[in-house]
């Protein structure tokens, strides 16, 4: 066998030749010189391969896929020189003399093929090298700095707690080990299945080649065909399993700050936001209402009653949402501690004694969350939070974070590699399951809410994180600090997580540390208003970070987009209902919807909100004007109604108190007028802006934003249909499905880019009373169950037509 370099110094084998295969079930195992090899069909796009140079398979369950079909769909071949895999659409050849593996579409297009010496392995790693061209994108790799294109860079996959977040910073909190490639006319995904180290080398090595390469002695990956990036994600979330619908409250305005204690701040913060009239959701508690940073405690001088607070704040519409640590605090008289240790709960070496870090509480134990007992008993520990009336979680340090060891090296300040866990039967040293540690924590808190409030849904918000997050949490990004670059890297960074299947994502706004200025303040804010999640968080020696600490003008700014926030609730909540459907971000690149367009494939400073919206902020200090590209389409301004021409650049007028933003003709926008939180009163209006087109299709989806009743069929679908020409507009309603009663009575229907003046009714046969238009809105009630409307405008004026249950075929 051939031998090349290793990462550890001792030289690296190859597969080697296929030395006799044989199927069973999905899979075709071929036994190689160098190992064992297994192609596992799962979709006709879909294969999952492993190789391990010990001939043995290990078979160990994975955390992140939750769903591995069986296909047995193909048919297998072979000639003089390879063995030959068909499904519907791929071509799956193995050579025989070396064990590369070369995948092609149904058109013959290769889209995959190993490189190099294909797969290698040493004395701890296993490698697989790949082919790539010049026009090769790549995406994803869940949070990475640098720019929306990942090559020409390496990186390694190990959940870091660094706060210094440089442009080249890696690691981060989130290790996702899925690699979108796209070179303009497909798409691929692989993603690597080992919650250890993994490497990824994206053209430095070679501008020909890249490569993936596991800390382990068995390489475990699917290749995932799109041909789009779409299906790529579509298919890596049936795998690993998708966003559930979060409570709407969640989609609201969250205020965080290290130091909201004792409770009179806490109170005084919550009367603030509503006497300024700003609106807000959540408040969040940091380590200081713990009583000495030990979890699932309360600072009883601080908090005397919690448990009254709680119901008095959220009576004001507010919800809390408390932190809780990993890290145990080591005491003998602290009742969690001791039951862990007695439990046999906690990370031990492998001598059996119980391993002790150093985080906030000072010597602290870490419990195994890859222990399904230690799941459950955490899951219950969280009666003396969620009992008590708090409403989320905010899972941080759960890298986890480990300061016992000064060191400039950040990756190594966690919990050491060869500490033990039991790993739900399959023991293995802690740094073989060191990415998925943040993960298990959170489908621990994720039972929480399953079984100490079973009717509400759960929110938790976690930093670190591994593939499949997504079911479980939403994410932030960390600790991030009040400068510009930062803002700016916010962009690529969130919606590289978002193509790595984790749609509920966002930074802090304004910087975590350091001190923002009035004007980083404002523009961070329009930002936030459009990220999945938004939270304003600060570091407790910093200045005041909350809306309206900046002085009248920023806090009115603040004010506008927090109110267009809720406003646009409707809207936000229903592109988190098509994510729970098919894995696609909320906050997305352009490549993702305009994929043949050479300008989206490395666009940082812009990104689509959902498919209607896009959103160019505003990142650099002291600009009143910024170059936007919009795609192809026509596009409105949103605050002038401007019209532009797509793929076209335009020099747009941005004074502070303005993010540009633009919205796609052919788009219909739900609205409501903005509460002060989410329950307020339910409007009976829903409003509706119409961007005319030739053609505009929309489906709103709504429920009770609260509960799981969705699940049995309590929800409504709506279908919106306009169509328009130089003449005529035709809008139609449509309901679905109508398992919810909502309150809505009146839909506002408002058209952008009519070229005459709405105004009157036409007084025709047809024309039903229910409906008035009154300065260009045209005002109807809603239709009934079964009942469709369809709204005519022309110069003659506005009618309706209400008519019954369609017939079949119609």
């Amino acid at each position: 066998m051939a031998v090349s370099e290793t990462r550890f110094g001792v030289g690296r084998q190859c597969a080697g030749a296929v030395k006799g295969f044989q199927r069973e079930g999905n899979s075709v195992l071929f036994h190689c010189q160098g190992g064992l090899l297994r192609l596992a069909v799962l979709y006709s796009n879909c294969l999952r391969i492993t190789f391990n140079p010990d001939h043995r398979l290990k078979g160990t369950p994975s955390v992140a896929v939750v769903n591995a079909p069986s296909c047995e769909a193909f048919s297998v071949g072979q000639t003089d020189d390879r063995v030959t895999l068909r499904t519907e659409e791929l071509t799956v050849d193995v050579a025989k003399v070396d064990a590369k593996i070369r995948i092609a579409d149904s058109g013959g297009r290769i889209v995959s093929e190993d490189a190099g010496e294909g797969l290698t392995w040493g004395r701890r790693t296993v490698r697989c090298t790949k082919a790539m061209d010049g026009e090769t994108h790549f995406y994803g790799l869940g949070e990475k700095t640098g720019f929306l294109d990942k090559r020409g860079r390496k990186y390694v996959m190990w959940n870091t707690d660094d706060p210094v977040h440089t442009p080249t910073k890696d690691p981060l909190y989130k290790s996702i080990p899925l690699l979108l490639a796209f070179n303009g006319k497909w798409a691929t995904g692989t993603f690597v299945d080992y919650t250890g180290r993994v490497w990824f080398d994206l053209g430095v090595e070679s501008n020909e080649r890249y490569s993936f390469e596991v800390d382990n002695r068995e390489l475990d990956y699917y290749f995932i065909y799109g041909p789009d990036l779409k299906r790529v994600i579509g298919t890596y979330t049936e795998l690993t399993g998708r966003i559930h619908l979060p409570p709407l409250w969640a989609l609201g305005y969250q205020q965080c700050r290290w130091g909201y204690y004792p409770e009179a701040v806490v109170r005084n913060l919550a009367d603030t936001f509503r006497e300024r009239d700003i609106p807000c959701d959540v408040i969040y508690l940091d380590i200081d209402y713990m009583d000495g940073y030990r979890v699932f405690t309360w600072d009883r001088e601080c908090f005397p009653d919690p448990e009254r607070m709680l119901a008095e704040l959220r009576a004001k519409g507010f919800k809390i949402v408390t932190i809780v640590n990993p890290g145990v605090k080591k005491d003998a008289d602290y009742g969690v501690y001791v039951e862990g240790v007695r439990r046999n709960l906690f990370c031990r070496w492998l001598t059996g004694e119980v391993y002790h870090g150093r985080v906030w509480p000072g010597e602290a134990a870490f419990p195994d969350f890859t222990k399904e007992e230690t799941r459950s008993w955490w899951a219950e520990k969280h009666r003396a939070l969620l009992g008590k009336g708090v409403a989320g979680i905010w899972n941080d340090m759960n890298e986890p974070s480990d300061f016992s060891f000064p060191t400039q090296d950040r990756m190594q300040a966690t919990v050491p590699d060869d500490v033990m866990v039991e790993n739900d039967g399959n023991p293995c040293t802690f740094g073989r399951i060191h990415n998925a540690y943040g993960l298990q924590m959170c489908r621990s808190t994720y039972e929480a809410f399953l079984r100490l409030k079973p009717e509400e849904r759960p929110f938790i918000v976690t930093r670190a994180a591994y593939a499949g997050i997504q079911r479980y949490a939403a994410v932030w990004t960390g600790d991030n600090c009040s400068w510009w670059e930062h803002l700016a890297m916010s962009l690529p960074l969130c919606m590289n997580i978002g193509l790595s299947g984790v749609p509920f994502v966002g930074g802090d706004v304004g910087g975590f540390g350091e001190n923002a200025t009035p004007e980083l303040f404002a523009r961070w804010m329009q930002v936030g208003a459009f990220t999945p999640f938004f939270r304003a968080h600060s570091m407790n020696n910093t200045r005041p970070h909350e809306p309206w600490a900046w002085g009248p003008q920023v806090e009115e700014i603040c004010r506008r987009y927090i109110k267009l926030r809720y406003a646009l609730l409707p809207y936000v909540y229903n592109e988190f209902y098509k994510a729970s459907q098919t894995g696609l971000p909320v906050m997305r690149p352009l490549v993702l919807d305009y994929p043949d367009d050479e300008r989206t494939h490395n666009l940082n400073s812009e990104f689509l909100w959902g498919e209607s919206f896009l959103v160019a902020p505003i990142t650099q200090p002291d600009t009143i004007k910024r170059c936007v590209y919009l795609p192809d389409g026509i596009w409105f301004d949103y605050w002038t109604d401007r019209k532009y021409e797509g793929k076209n650049d335009y020099l747009i007028d941005a004074p502070l108190d303005t993010l540009p933003l633009f919205v796609k003709a052919g788009s219909v926008i739900p609205s409501v007028p903005a509460a002060s939180y989410v329950g307020e009163g339910r409007g009976e209006a829903l409003i509706l802006d119409v961007y005319l087109a030739a053609e505009a299709r929309y489906t709103l989806y709504e429920d009770d934003g609260l509960t799981h009743r969705y699940r049995d069929g309590a929800y409504n679908l709506t279908e919106f249909h306009c169509g328009a020409s130089e003449h005529e507009i035709v809008f139609r309603i449509k309901p679905i499905v109508s398992g919810y009663r909502s309150g809505r009575k009146r839909y506002h229907i408002r058209f952008h880019g009519v070229t005459w003046k709405l105004g009157g009714s036409a007084p025709r046969a047809e024309v039903d009373s229910g409906f008035e238009v009154n300065k260009g809105i045209i005002e109807i009630d809603v239709p009934d169950e079964g009942q469709t409307v369809t709204v005519v405008v022309d110069r003659a004026g506005c009618r309706i037509r209400r008519c019954g249950p369609e017939r079949e075929g119609d």
